[in-house]
């Protein structure tokens, strides 16, 4: 996105600094050039702007898909702990179940 962005402005300073320079080097009355100038200035600062906003919306709709991933993945952990933590515990509820039960047989004897 950096680079396609840096491309994007390089283009549009070299297409602004272009059309000034060729207005300024046209034989041209001074008001005319004065215009033209004004509408040059106008249209890049549109062209700023939009580009501006595109960037804006690029960014951010790459954060809100980045955020929606990485909530996805901590639901699967937490859901992933879960089922560990399970299994755990009824690894440990079987062991004291065996315990008990040896327990019981040496109370007995």
């Amino acid at each position: 996105m950096s680079n396609n962005s840096n491309t994007l402005l390089g283009i549009l300073a070299g297409t602004a600094i272009g059309a000034t320079l060729g207005i300024l080097f046209a034989p041209d009355k001074g008001i005319n050039t004065r215009r033209k100038l004004v509408d040059e200035a106008v249209s890049a600062k549109d062209s700023l702007a939009e580009t501006a906003l595109d960037l804006r919306d690029r960014a951010a709709t790459t954060i809100s898909s980045q955020a929606n991933t990485l909530e996805g993945k901590l639901e699967s952990v937490v859901s992933d702990v879960s089922y560990k933590t399970e299994d755990v515990i009824s690894q440990l509820e079987q062991k004291l179940k065996d315990l008990k039960t040896k327990n019981r047989k040496l109370q007995k004897s």
